[in-house]
C-alpha cells in the first residue's frame, strides 16, 4: 500500500478539488477503483467541498455557454484510438480508459531491457504517462528521479525499499527517492505511471543500459 501518507493525502484532496494535473486525477481515480482504502475520505472531502460551495456567494460566469459545452462535451483531453476499438471489459479502470484504452491488448509495447516493457502514451499538463510491464521476479534498474513519479499497479505487485505494493495501490517517488522496484514471483507486474520530470538509472547495470532506454 502506498506508505507517503502526507503526499498521498495531498494527492487526495487535490483529486477531490479537481486541482490535479488531467493524467494525475485519472489515476487517482483509478486508485479509488481499484481500492476502498481512501474511498470515504475521499467522499468526505467531495462533501465538505459541496459545502463551501453552498455556503459561497455566487459569482456570474463569463462565457457561460462555451465553458458548459466544454465541460459537458464528448471532447477529452486526451483521448487514445484504443479506447473506442477495444471491447466493454478489460484490466483497465475507467479512469484510465480516455488515456490507455479499454483493453491492453495490441499496446505498441517496446522493450526497454530484458523483462521490462513500457508503451508511452505521450504528455499532456506537463506530464508523461505510460504503462510498464516488469515480468514477474525481475528488478528494474535503480533510478532516482528529476521531479516527481505516480505509480499505480494494475496487476501483480512489487517491492522496493519503502514497501510492498500490489494492485490498487500508489507509490509516490521523486528526487529524494534512490529505489529498485522488484515484480512480485508468479505474476507480471503492470504499472500505470505519471511522470513529471526525468528519470535517472543511478546503477552500475541501469547506466549501462541508460542509452538504450531514451
Amino acid at each position: 500500500m502506498e506508505k507517503n501518507v502526507t503526499g498521498m493525502d495531498e494527492l487526495l484532496a487535490g483529486y477531490a478539488a479537481g486541482t490535479l494535473s488531467y493524467p494525475a486525477q485519472a489515476l487517482i481515480g483509478a486508485h479509488l477503483e481499484l481500492s476502498d482504502l481512501n474511498r470515504n475520505y475521499v467522499s468526505s472531502l467531495e462533501s465538505l467541498g459541496g459545502v463551501s460551495l453552498t455556503d459561497a456567494e455566487p459569482v456570474a460566469l463569463s462565457n457561460r455557454d462555451e465553458n458548459l459545452s466544454a465541460i459537458f462535451g464528448d471532447n477529452t483531453p486526451f483521448a487514445n484510438d484504443n479506447a473506442s476499438a477495444a471491447s466493454d471489459e478489460g484490466p483497465v479502470p475507467q479512469s484510465l480508459q480516455s488515456i490507455v484504452g479499454k483493453s491492453l491488448d495490441g499496446l505498441p509495447w517496446k522493450t526497454l531491457l530484458p523483462g521490462v516493457k513500457e508503451c508511452k502514451f505521450g504528455e499532456v499538463d506537463g506530464c508523461s504517462t505510460s504503462l510498464l510491464w516488469v515480468r514477474a521476479g525481475r528488478a528494474m534498474p535503480s533510478h532516482t528521479h528529476h521531479g516527481t513519479e505516480l505509480t499505480l499497479v494494475l496487476q501483480g505487485g512489487f517491492k522496493d525499499d519503502d514497501g510492498h505494493y500490489i494492485a490498487g495501490d500508489v507509490a509516490f517517488a521523486d528526487g529524494d527517492v534512490d529505489h529498485k522496484p522488484i515484480a512480485d514471483d508468479g505474476e507480471d507486474c503492470i504499472c500505470f505511471a505519471v511522470t513529471a520530470g526525468r528519470l535517472e538509472l543511478t546503477g552500475p547495470v541501469g547506466r549501462w543500459f541508460a542509452p538504450f532506454m531514451r
